[in-house]
């Protein structure tokens, strides 16, 4: 699943995790001692400082992944462990900013308490004026062995729009009940992706009303209603009438729990004669939905559909692979799912759900 990982690539550029100078100093001792006693058996295995290193001297060259492991109220084996301020400012100090084109927010330790949701933006925003180059930034990539996705809250995200102009793509991950997306006008942005386990319908009217007019992909996990997604295809109407974005070459509904709902709203949708690729994927589409979208000739105008994690039938699949493929469609059906059925109450029960919820 997208969370259950760090990414590797980002922005068609591999991906650096910034440590801090005093575990790079660590981890540069530990490499060391390993080249002073290589008869010695060792259990782990020096990193690649080299790598490291080498982009420092050319910070354009990667993807930074910001990322405080421990807790910032911590302490470690070598004293008191960076304030999230003064890792920030290390990073700035140690790589050149204004050379730094793609940035990665991660993980930053400490408790709701310790890390309030709106602290990291705040110092992200203090540094903002030397990141003068950056066009690629994702904020939250927290994996779920950090923090389930629903769990993880932002605040007001507008303030890092506007501090970035010249930004032209955004992610962000969680955010399922303080995140704001009322942005102002942004020029330069051409992707816009939130990752949510339960996206509100107020976000999604926030993320229509923006005026973003050069935004060609536009990607939004609705989620579980379980945990508050209640987004509906009207509150995405202004998209799917091809008025708010007309720009929009791909648009991406993933991880949405009740996927068949979506189709027929789709089926009748201005935007969809526009759009080169339709990404489905990560949801619960069955094979109700599916029969939609083959009852639909307006999905075969497109060049790429993406359908994959699915609870489709071998059969339906099959034919959805087949007809798609036909019109000359690019269609991914892999990963079929099956659903959880239980008995209670007298009664059978069966659940199908999205890849990323809790």
């Amino acid at each position: 699943m997208p969370n259950r990982s760090h990414l590797t690539e980002f922005a068609g550029l591999p991906v650096v995790e910034f440590t801090g100078w005093d575990a790079l100093r660590d981890d540069f001792g530990l490499a060391m001692y390993w080249a002073r006693n290589r008869r010695e058996p060792h259990t782990e295995h020096p990193k690649n400082y080299a790598r490291l290193f080498e982009t420092v001297a050319d910070p354009g060259s990667a993807a930074w992944r910001l990322r405080m492991e421990t807790p910032s109220y911590g302490t470690g084996s070598n004293g008191p462990i960076d304030t999230l301020g003064q890792y920030l400012g290390r990073f700035a100090e140690i790589v050149a900013p204004a050379e730094v084109t793609a940035l990665i927010v991660g993980y930053m330790g400490g408790d709701y308490e310790a890390m309030p949701p709106d602290e990291v933006r705040d110092r992200l925003l203090d540094i903002a004026p030397k990141l003068t180059a950056l066009r690629s930034l994702f904020f939250g990539e927290i994996r779920q062995q950090e923090n389930e996705i629903s769990w993880i809250e932002h605040g007001d995200l507008a303030p890092l729009l506007a501090a970035f102009p010249g930004l032209a793509e955004f992610t962000v991950r969680g955010g399922s009940a303080g995140l704001g997306l009322a942005l102002g006008e942004h020029r330069a942005l051409r992707s816009l992706t939130v990752q949510s386990g339960a996206l509100r319908p107020e976000v999604v009217r926030d993320v229509c009303a923006s005026p973003l007019p050069g935004l060609e992909r536009l990607e939004l996990w609705p989620g579980s209603k379980e945990y508050g997604g209640e987004s509906t295809p009207e509150d995405l109407a202004p998209v799917l009438s091809g008025e708010a974005f007309p720009r929009l070459r791909h648009l991406g509904l993933r991880n949405a729990e009740e996927l068949d709902d979506w189709i027929p709203a789709l089926a009748g949708a201005p935007v969809l004669s526009s759009l080169d690729t339709l990404d489905l994927s990560l949801g619960t589409l069955t094979d109700e939905g599916a029969r939609a979208l083959l009852g639909a000739p307006a999905f075969r105008g497109l060049k790429r559909l993406d359908l994959h994690h699915h609870y489709m039938s071998e059969e339906t699949a099959a034919r959805v692979r087949a007809e798609f493929a036909g019109a000359g469609v690019e269609v991914d059906v892999s990963d079929p799912r099956e659903p959880d059925v239980d008995e209670y109450g007298g009664e059978t029960h069966v659940h199908r759900y999205s890849a990323v919820s809790e």
